[in-house]
């Protein structure tokens, strides 16, 4: 069973590994973001409560995203395994996971870092563009537009989100560096932790990711 957690600082490329091993393993990325939407989307307690919390631009406390996190690896799809994406976020969370899988008679079996250097996160983020009219997303070097400002599909204007800016992205960047990056100390004293350098083709990070935890996230 491949009980699977992946760590990586905004713009790392944590997102699009998780659906890469989704698909070649045949178990469900787990992302936090899309597990708060999906329950203030469907109005559940849980997500009534994480409402109240989000309209007022704070952030939604560990305990309801514990609570929702406990919830979901609880379905039968998490049966044969998951990934976990965005989750824990802290060391507070890992230890209130330990505590739900050890009621359910699992562990997790590897923690997956990808790693990047600060530098290449800012250019990656940085140069994200989005267009105004139909909402497709480019990039001013991986992807960029026949015509600078000009979206290739509908002829409207490309712009930054406020979010994509260099203070906006460095502030994010320094509340991983506080709240996330000591899981990976906590993991590696637990003999879990697998780091992958996030730099180079995404189909060869994958399979790096694969061959290591069939191996037993055993780092080389």
């Amino acid at each position: 069973m491949n009980n699977l957690i992946l760590l990586g600082a905004p713009g790392a490329g944590k997102g699009t590994q998780g659906k890469n091993l989704q698909e070649q393993l045949g178990i469900p990325q787990i992302s936090t973001g899309d597990i708060l939407r999906e329950n203030v989307r469907t109005k559940t307690p849980l997500g009534i409560k994480a409402r109240e919390y989000m309209d007022s631009g704070a952030l939604v406390p560990d305990e309801v995203v514990v609570n929702m996190m406990a919830e979901r690896v609880r379905q039968p799809d998490c049966d044969k395994g998951f990934i976990l994406d965005g989750f824990p976020r802290n060391t507070s969370q890992a230890d209130a996971l330990t505590a739900i899988l050890k009621e359910l008679s699992k562990d997790i079996s590897c923690v997956i870092g990808v790693e990047v250097e600060t530098k290449e996160l800012i250019r990656r983020l940085s140069g994200r563009r989005v267009c105004r009219g139909c909402g497709l997303i480019y990039h001013e070097i991986f992807n960029p537009t026949m015509n600078t400002g000009v979206c290739d599909e509908c002829g409207s204007e490309t712009y930054q989100r406020d979010d994509d800016k260099e203070d906006t992205i460095k502030a994010r960047i320094e509340v991983y560096e506080k709240e996330t990056r000591p899981l990976i100390e906590y993991y590696k004293k637990l003999d879990k932790y697998f780091g992958v350098n996030g730099i180079g083709p995404v189909d060869a990070i994958t399979e790096k990711i694969l061959s290591n935890v069939v191996k037993g996230c055993d780092n080389p």
